[in-house]
């Protein structure tokens, strides 16, 4: 046993770094607890391990007495001096009881007791050791999986991936090398002492430090965290020197920084922002890539916040499954209320009536109208304001599809066209027949003026009436309405008239 014994504490010491001296004492301890089911009327029993030798020996403290009556728990005078020259009568000396045969079960209870041991022992290294290591990033293979739980080889220690510290999205296989954050060491725990994560926000925090200098050096310090791990994670940042940005230095020269942190993470992605001690400014550069057209602070309640944005930005700073406001509010420990800007809505509804008004013309269809009210057609009359090609040009369209847009346009209006048709005709016949009247009216006056002859005298004091035919000639000016055949005809009246006038 001796030579097993000394392979077993030579192959302890050398992969499991267990201390030599610890674990003899824990082989004593648990043949100590061994022994007493053989020795059990000896209360005192004591094992020693020779340390050159790995001879194991069992000694128990004895009376001194002239006659022994009871040897497990006396001994002879005479013995004890041979034992001890020093003993005296009726004092307590220790005597050599080592068993022949601690037996099959006494073995199995020495086993049993030494295993613990050395796990208890294991364990008091691995506290020690990792103990000012919480906050650290670890790397170790997965060894084996617990129900959800993950065990992790570090190599002279093993670790604990708890099923609430791992990214839902990933998937380990035994074997697997990975890297987590040391999130506690616990001394008194049933399993690994150490208890690794890999969604903590601080595991993000502490791979910025490691891959980004400026923020290991100081300059560039992370303010805040807000993580869903496996699908987004914001972190803002501020720089206390001016001439370094802090967020391109977390980007790094053609994001290779922050590329490399995103492979560690199974492709999460980070939003990097910076940081203002304005309110104002921190929720919208929180909100970004969406632009947004208003934020005020609630006056009743300071923790609240109210964004306004256009309808187009809503849902991208809402984000997908509302986690972009979701991490907002994480990150600034506020809460924010997003609501659509109401003008803009209105503005919505009339694009909408716009395209439904044009989708039930038929020949143009719900896809052709909002190709033609997104680029700013939103009547009939505008699409008949525009040529087939640029009306094509514009929208994307085929040509043909233009033109059969552009003459469903045309059907819309046959009532108005119509109408401006008669209206014009209309006025070409009766400025026809005006025309074909007035020379009649010119041969009545003449006939009247040869049939009824009047004297110099009467034409000088009889005052000259103005034909109604040539108050019909002489256009009103208000009006300025004149054909040509009007003005010949009223040349001609005028001209009978100094004739008259003559005779």
């Amino acid at each position: 046993m001796n030579n097993e014994l000394q392979a077993i504490l030579n192959y302890m010491e050398k992969e499991r770094g267990l201390d030599r001296e610890i674990l003899i004492q824990a082989v004593e301890y648990a043949l100590q607890s061994a022994s007493r089911k053989n020795l059990a009327r000896n209360k005192d029993v004591r094992i020693e391990i020779d340390r050159k030798t790995y001879d194991i020996k069992a000694f128990a403290k004895k009376l001194v007495v002239e006659d022994v009556t009871h040897a497990d728990e006396e001994v002879l005078f005479a013995d004890a001096l041979e034992i001890d020259p020093a003993a005296e009568l009726g004092e307590f000396t220790e005597v050599e009881v080592t068993p022949r045969d601690f037996g099959r079960i006494a073995a199995q209870t020495a086993k049993q007791a030494i295993i613990q041991r050395i796990r208890q022992a294991e364990k008091d290294v691995v506290y020690e050791e990792y103990k000012d290591r919480v906050g650290d990033i670890v790397s170790g293979s997965v060894r084996q999986f617990n129900r959800s739980d993950i065990v992790i080889d570090l190599g002279r220690a093993e670790a604990l991936l708890p099923s609430n510290e791992r990214v839902p999205t990933e998937e380990y296989q035994i074997g697997d090398r990975i890297r987590a954050y040391v999130l506690d060491v616990r001394s008194e725990s049933a399993g690994p002492g150490v208890v690794l994560s890999r969604s903590h926000p601080n595991f993000v925090r502490t791979l910025f430090e490691l891959e980004v200098s400026e923020i290991n050096d100081g300059i560039v310090e992370i303010k805040g965290i807000a993580r869903e791990a496996g699908y987004r994670t914001k972190i803002a940042v501020l720089s206390h020197d001016e001439k370094v940005d802090p967020v391109g230095a977390c980007v790094g020269m053609r994001g290779m920084r922050v590329k490399n942190i995103v492979r560690e993470l199974s492709g999460e992605k980070i939003d990097i922002i910076r940081w203002s001690d304005d309110t104002r400014t921190y929720v919208a550069n929180a909100l970004s890539p969406a632009k947004l057209a208003k934020v005020t602070i609630d006056e009743n309640d300071p923790g609240l916040v109210h964004v306004v944005a256009d309808a187009d930005q809503l849902s991208l700073a809402i984000g997908k499954r509302g986690q972009n406001v979701r991490l907002t509010a994480k990150l600034l420990g506020l809460k924010v209320d997003i609501q659509k800007d109401e003008q803009e809505a209105d503005f919505e509804k009339q694009l909408a009536e716009a395209v439904e008004a044009l989708a039930v013309v038929e020949g143009i269809g719900p896809v052709n109208a909002q190709a033609l009210v997104t680029v700013g057609f939103l009547t009939v009359d505008g699409i008949l304001a525009a040529e087939v090609s640029e009306l094509a040009e514009m929208t994307g369209l085929e040509l043909d599809v233009a033109q059969t847009i552009h003459d469903a346009a045309m059907g819309v209006k046959p009532v108005s066209a119509a109408a401006d048709t008669e209206a014009e005709a209309a006025s070409e016949v009766d400025a026809h027949a005006e025309a074909e009247a007035l020379p009649e009216a010119i041969v009545e006056v003449e006939a009247e003026a040869e049939a009824e002859p009047t004297t110099e005298a009467e034409a000088e004091t009889t005052p000259v009436e103005e034909s109604p035919l040539e108050e019909a000639a002489i256009p009103d000016e208000a009006t300025g309405d004149v054909t040509p055949a009007e003005a010949e005809a009223a040349e001609e009246v005028a001209a009978s008239d100094d004739k008259e006038e003559k005779a």
